[in-house]
């Protein structure tokens, strides 16, 4: 590739390293049970995933976000998934196999994430995971797309944010790259809905399969 190698790479975690919307579906369907619903069908809980619980909540109830009912039902389906938040969880392939070589080369790389860190840590140990910098919702008071977890991100694998490649499925992600002035890298593999056209978000680089991406950051091997 023509452009500079970057220093770190940092992950957005749902929908962009990891394959979390088996667990947080089942989670989501538990809560429609719960409520005498039948399932939804994956897919259509896939899309809504990297909008997070209550978006999830609002898909499988329709409840408004400000709304007693939706703070309870957001609770249980949150304590539902914390109780199985690694069962089919995975590391997109073939990024799983192009992380143990990063890893193993001793390369920077990190997760920001808007997910807490309550059901960030056990995912991360149960996929053996460890990044040299983590940052979650509630680590600073802010979040994306605020640009100041990436600025941290960085600070703590020690280069500076235009080092970095930050790598998302969500528009948030990529607004939060080009505010931290970071290479902002969109995929298409994740957790897009239909109506969302990840291609038309303010990125420098965008990627339709997991496999593309794995090509272009396989370029950077020493």
């Amino acid at each position: 590739m023509s452009m500079q190698a970057p220093q770190a790479i940092l992950f957005d975690l749902d929908g962009t390293l990891v394959d979390t919307a088996p667990d947080l579906a089942k989670a989501t369907n538990a809560l429609r049970a719960h409520h005498g619903l039948s399932p939804l069908p994956y897919e259509v809980i896939r899309g809504q995933v990297s909008n997070g619980g209550s978006a999830l909540v609002t898909l499988a109830l329709g409840l408004e976000v400000n709304s007693a009912e939706h703070t309870l039902a957001r609770q249980f389906l949150l304590d539902a998934y914390e109780q199985a938040v690694a069962v089919h969880s995975r590391v997109f392939p073939p990024l799983d196999r192009w992380l143990k070589e990063w890893h193993g080369d001793q390369r920077l790389w990190g997760i920001v994430t808007n997910k807490p860190r309550r059901y960030t840590l056990p995912l991360l140990e149960a996929l053996a995971l460890q990044p040299g910098a983590l940052l979650c919702a509630d680590d600073l008071s802010v979040k994306k797309p605020a640009p100041e977890p990436l600025w941290e991100a960085a600070r703590r694998l020690g280069v500076k944010p235009e080092q970095c490649w930050y790598i998302g499925d969500h528009v948030r992600d990529i607004e939060a790259a080009v505010a931290a002035g970071m290479t902002a890298v969109a995929v298409g593999y994740g957790y897009i809905s239909e109506a969302d056209n990840y291609q038309q978000w303010p990125a420098d680089l965008w990627f339709e399969e997991c496999e593309a991406l794995v090509d272009a950051l396989g370029a950077f091997k020493r």
